[in-house]
């Protein structure tokens, strides 16, 4: 690509916001070229989503394994990180792919933008060069959150540093309780490690309904991890081998001493720096996020935003799902976000996932519910897989029968849950999950019976009302 050479699409970033959208772009005819200034696929192929499933998926098999006998937990370790790493290594090689045989132009380096419509792409050794764009989508990310009182370095690791610990850690105090915190310290956990879990708030996983929280509270204190809650954060000493981290709890002072402190208390939008908003007028909202519209447009009509950078949670397929809608706006075409079905996945054990409006939801909005609700303990496959734990919860309205969220609790939620998105985001009702077959044995099961007792009691309270 000349220096001054001009694309009708720009994407600055290449997670799964960027690449996905740099693809629909190429899809939809137009030149497209896609910035990433560190590695291709982003934070959640080298240091996110795909390292950490990675590691929990071995240690999983770490914990079957020793539970047949003695294990070297050391050499186990290590040879997870080797697994982590070849699966990272194919996974971004499969993006990079991806993206060459969609005609997509990949350039390497940092942009930054001089005004509305050219960017400069500043590389440390092929120096500076400018591209000019009609149209330009900004999938720029996030970063983890530092607290003041524990800035990163030494023993205090963010998630990046922490899914790269070369030897697996005696003890680890983790400062946070929400998804991150908790994947990753019951992945330590699995592999050995003495966990202390600290959380501000008085419940670990915030923003999930405390019954599907019970079973991976149980879990996770099986796995020996120490979870103390209402607990805030002080300050810190490091030392040679270990840091003690200073903490305020019940208005008593105490403190936790470990081999490293791991900081997941959320994650930070990458829009400061020196990406040059300010260049062209375009100012983040005090929390750093940029305000768009129904097709992810910002106030600068051509220039869009997706991903971590704008309003909603921080999720690799919530940023997938923006991209086309952004690159199809640019071509066109009346596509418009719909966020009624975006899943929510918490990757412990059990797993933990919920799509569209819980039960409280539904009551604080005075939409009339009912609730079905089946548990894996009843399950033949479940029973097989000595994977009892959990259950799956439909909540579908109460005349219509229109399902309108579901919960899951147990193994393979994360797939399982793709299920109930479909039926939200198709306006299927209960009775149409109740009455689809379902292969037996399987898991798939629950959710049949689950929509199976919703349906049992809408016959009910409409026999009420025949009566009454």
């Amino acid at each position: 690509m000349n220096a001054l050479e001009a694309v009708d699409t720009l994407v600055i970033g290449s997670g799964p916001g960027g690449y996905v959208a740099a693809l629909r772009s190429s899809q939809l005819g137009m030149k497209t070229a896609v910035v990433e200034r560190q590695q291709i696929g982003g934070v959640c192929t080298h240091v996110g989503c795909i390292p950490s499933k990675a590691l929990i998926g071995e240690a999983e098999r770490f914990t079957i394994r020793r539970q047949r006998g003695a294990v070297d937990k050391g050499s186990s370790y290590k040879e997870a990180q080797t697994f982590k790493q070849a699966v990272v290594d194919k996974q971004s090689g499969g993006v990079r792919f991806l993206l060459k045989t969609a005609g997509v132009t990949v350039l390497t380096g940092e942009a930054s933008l001089i005004d509305a419509h050219t960017a400069a792409i500043h590389h440390a050794e092929d120096g500076e060069r400018h591209i000019v764009f009609k149209h330009l989508i900004l999938a720029t990310g996030s970063r983890p959150i530092e607290i003041s009182a524990l800035p990163f370095g030494g023993r205090i690791l963010s998630s990046t540093e922490a899914l790269s610990l070369p030897e697996i850690p005696e003890s680890l105090v983790v400062v946070g309780g929400g998804y991150i915190g908790v994947e990753l310290g019951q992945m330590f956990a699995r592999f050995g490690t003495k966990v202390t879990m600290l959380e501000g708030g008085e419940q670990i996983l915030p923003g999930f309904e405390a019954e599907l929280v019970e079973p991976v509270i149980r879990q996770l204190k099986k796995d020996g991890i120490t979870i103390l809650t209402g607990a805030k954060v002080t300050g810190a000493d490091q030392y040679t081998s270990h840091i003690d981290l200073h903490y305020t709890r019940l208005n008593e002072r105490d403190v936790v001493q470990a081999e490293y402190a791991l900081i997941t208390v959320g994650r930070k939008p990458n829009t400061d720096g020196t990406l040059g908003l300010e260049n062209i007028g375009l100012s983040p909202t005090p929390q750093g996020l940029i305000e768009i519209d129904g097709q992810c447009r910002t106030s600068i009509p051509h220039i869009y935003a997706i991903g971590d950078i704008v309003q909603g949670p921080a999720l690799a397929h919530k940023a997938s799902y923006e991209a086309k809608i952004a690159a199809e706006a640019i071509a066109g075409k009346p596509s418009i976000i719909d966020y009624k079905a975006i899943p929510l996945v918490v990757f412990s054990h059990p797993e933990i996932t919920s799509v569209g409006l819980s039960e409280t939801e539904c009551k604080q909005k005075s939409i009339p519910i009912v609730d079905g609700k089946s548990v894996f303990s009843i399950n033949g496959r479940a029973l097989a897989l000595k994977e009892t734990e959990g259950f799956v919860k439909i909540v579908a309205h109460a005349t219509s029968g229109l399902v309108l969220g579901a919960q899951i609790v147990g193994a393979e939620a994360s797939t399982l849950i793709s299920e109930l998105s479909l039926a939200i985001e198709m306006g299927a009702t209960a009775e149409d999950l109740a009455m689809t077959i379902h292969p037996h044995p399987t898991l798939g099961e629950i959710i049949m019976e689950a929509a199976e007792q919703a349906c049992g009691k809408m016959e009910k309270m409409k026999t009420r009302e025949k009566t009454s």
